[in-house]
């Protein structure tokens, strides 16, 4: 049994949504998560080492971390096609979309959000200028992040992008906007956004 703590409007939405594009069953359990504003506690039922979401249960084996739970249940359910598997020579690209997210999008618009100065050589990621940029290039040329081809990238990093162009912390260009029409159309993220 797959189990996913989740707390509404977090980072654990984008997991809801690849277990909704799976088509495997789940069971959801809602947790308390301590919140930007100061609302929320810690939640003792929740197992994520830091009282954060997403967190996956899969009979005892305990997941935690956005990246981790996509690679972990798109190797468990490889015949789903949302990720390249070991030898495929998209692995490598995929995997640096799913690391970017959490190691560079996050921490770059986070630091532009609170008017942090970036520091070329201390911060292990870009500024935000730049990470906007490749974004931009990067979606010009493709319909997903690995071409023609949608995967638990585009969920895990493309659900960033929309979130963070909905909420005005990335600017939102054409490209993005017609990046995160094309995802967000599809029927397993409505499906995750009613959950």
């Amino acid at each position: 049994m797959l189990t996913l703590y989740h707390a509404p409007k977090s980072r654990s939405s984008s997991i809801v949504w690849l277990l909704e594009e799976l088509g495997q069953s789940y069971q959801m359990r809602v947790v308390d998560i301590r919140r930007a504003d100061g609302s929320g506690s810690r939640d003792a039922h929740n197992p994520h080492p830091h009282g954060k979401v997403p967190a996956l249960d899969h009979d005892g084996q305990h997941v935690f971390e956005t990246a981790a739970i996509a690679l972990y249940l798109t190797d468990l359910f490889p015949e789903k096609g949302l990720a390249p598997k070991v030898g495929d020579p998209d692995r490598g690209e995929y995997l640096s979309w799913l690391a970017y997210r959490p190691g560079v999008i996050e921490p770059s618009l986070m630091m532009r959000r609170l008017n942090v100065t970036h520091v070329p050589g201390a911060m292990g990621w870009a500024p935000a200028e730049e990470v906007e940029a490749f974004l931009n290039q990067t979606l010009e040329t493709r319909e997903y992040l690995l071409g023609n081809r949608f995967s638990a990238a585009d969920i895990i990093t493309g659900g960033a992008i929309y979130y963070l162009t909905m909420f005005k912390v990335m600017h939102e260009t054409p490209v993005l906007k017609a990046y995160t029409d094309r995802i967000t159309a599809r029927p397993a993220f409505k499906r995750a956004m009613e959950s």
